[in-house]
């Protein structure tokens, strides 16, 4: 339970109706989830307005309803608060309604096309073995200290975002590394949070679905470090020709990482195999167990954060040399065996170039780079004759299937993608949408040292077709198919 005048602090009201002297029980933006005593926030949404349901959460017990247009029936029980934007009232009342838990931690949001997951694991894994108790909020799973909770979303919505960081608080953490997508800060998902520090990674061709255009993408990322208070700070990868544009009007202090330009934390590739990545970061040469240049940057973001938070940098780059990637970011598959073989998150033009650069990069020269590779359905389409493209143009056979097709058809999604295949290229390309069997059929035509990459997936244990999530992981079925050539 909480007071309405409390939960409704730096909130800006518009207008009250009611008492405002009642308690709160919970809080809720979906009506369904509604019961007595709850405050309901209506929240205009992508696909449905919460203003449509007052009268449902009304109907459920509500006592509460804070919405930016009062609906045409006031029912006289019930208190009506009006506010200029509901989505961002969400978040600062969720905060406040579970004791705004991240004024009380340590927490720095990533963002980025390329590179959150494997940034935000990094954090989580190297400040564990640093000594601390932290929290993960992923793509691939929420953490709390060790144990672990679903993640449905790269970044919760602010109930269960604030909640979830209130029983990392009470579970003894001091320390929570978070990815925030682009969708979460244009839907105000980090209203009323209180960051030590945000990390910006890189930013390509992606979410157009959403964003409509590349501006409007950038200009979402930009938010999150527009909103940093002075006491935070702000890291950028100053390679990518964003990374300053992050810094133009934050009040955080500036901080920058790379490999070419002169920055606060820099690095050096001394050498780059499947083995792993020898660097040298700010004059100290350190052996890392990952692999590629786009993990190099990755690396570097991690230690200047990890500095920035106050920890010893000798200390950090000690331990984190000993430290693994994310699953399914850049995950090598029974290393050791005849065939290597790759699975990837890659499922934009620039991460997919990144992981074939990577490879281009330890490979001989005579053995075949085959990939594996497909396109979301109902999401950005004009990224698919791209990814086609790269695909055909860096290695040696392509097949092209299905990802998650979601409510299309995978034949047509595939077809697109063959747009973005030169003639030149067609004969080393297949077709076959079942995406087992296409896993299958590269590891049949892979011969001893070719390289497997299977793109898209990742860590990703389902496929989802027609609204419904079917069992599948590229790791098993690649897994499968080696043991038999092994044999």
């Amino acid at each position: 339970m909480a007071e309405l005048k409390d939960i409704l602090y730096k909130v800006s009201l518009t207008s009250t109706f009611g008492n405002m002297n009642v308690e709160v029980s919970n809080i809720a933006f979906d009506s369904r989830l509604v019961k007595n005593g709850f405050l309901f926030v209506a929240v205009k949404g992508s696909t449905s307005d919460g203003h449509e349901f007052i009268d449902k959460a009304v109907a459920n017990g509500a006592a509460v309803i804070v919405c930016e247009t009062l609906p045409a029936t006031i029912n006289e029980k019930i208190t009506y608060i009006t506010v200029k934007d509901s989505a961002q009232s969400l978040g600062i009342i969720a905060a406040n309604f579970f004791g705004s838990p991240s004024q009380k931690l340590k927490l720095v949001g990533v963002t980025g096309t390329n590179g959150k997951t494997t940034t935000a694991t990094l954090l989580y894994q190297l400040f564990g073995s640093l000594g601390h108790r932290c929290g993960l909020l992923s793509t691939v799973v929420n953490k709390i200290v060790d144990k672990d909770v679903l993640a449905t979303h790269t970044t919760p919505d602010p109930i269960q975002l604030n909640a979830l960081l209130k029983q990392m608080l009470e579970a003894g953490c001091t320390h929570v590394f978070m990815e925030v997508s682009s969708h979460a800060v244009d839907q105000e998902r980090i209203a009323g949070l209180h960051f030590t520090g945000a990390i910006f990674t890189n930013i390509t061709h992606d979410h157009l679905d959403y964003h409509k255009t590349f501006d409007n993408y950038i200009r979402a990322k930009k938010k999150f470090f527009d909103e940093l208070s002075s006491s935070a700070f702000a890291l950028v990868n100053a390679d990518d020709k964003r990374g300053m544009v992050m810094l133009q009007n934050t009040k955080a202090r500036k901080q920058s990482f790379g490999l070419k330009k002169m920055v606060d934390f820099k690095g050096k590739i001394i050498t780059n195999s499947i083995e792993g990545l020898e660097l040298e970061v700010n004059n100290k040469i350190v052996w890392f167990k990952l692999i590629g240049d786009f993990n190099a940057y990755n690396l570097l973001g991690v230690y200047g954060a990890a500095v920035l938070l106050g920890e010893d940098s000798d200390e950090v780059l000690r331990h984190l040399s000993n430290l693994q990637g994310a699953p399914g970011r850049f995950e090598l598959v029974m290393p050791g065996s005849k065939v290597i073989a790759i699975v990837d998150y890659a499922h934009t033009p620039d991460a997919l170039k990144n992981v074939l650069d990577t490879i281009a990069q330890f490979r001989t020269g005579n053995e075949q780079v085959i990939t594996v590779v497909g396109c979301g359905g109902n999401r950005d389409k004009t990224k698919r004759p791209l990814m086609a493209s790269i695909a055909c143009r860096m290695s040696d056979k392509v097949v092209l299937t299905s990802d998650n097709p979601r409510d299309e058809e995978p034949i047509e999604i595939i077809r697109e993608m063959q747009t973005g295949v030169m003639p030149s290229e067609a004969r080393k390309t297949l077709v076959m949408a079942d995406r087992e069997e296409a896993i299958k059929t590269a590891c049949m035509m892979a011969k001893e040292r070719d390289i497997i990459l299977i793109a898209g997936k990742g860590h990703e244990n389902y496929q989802e077709i027609k609204g419904i999530k079917h069992p599948f992981d590229d790791k098993e079925v690649v897994t499968r198919m080696l043991k038999l050539i092994v044999n």
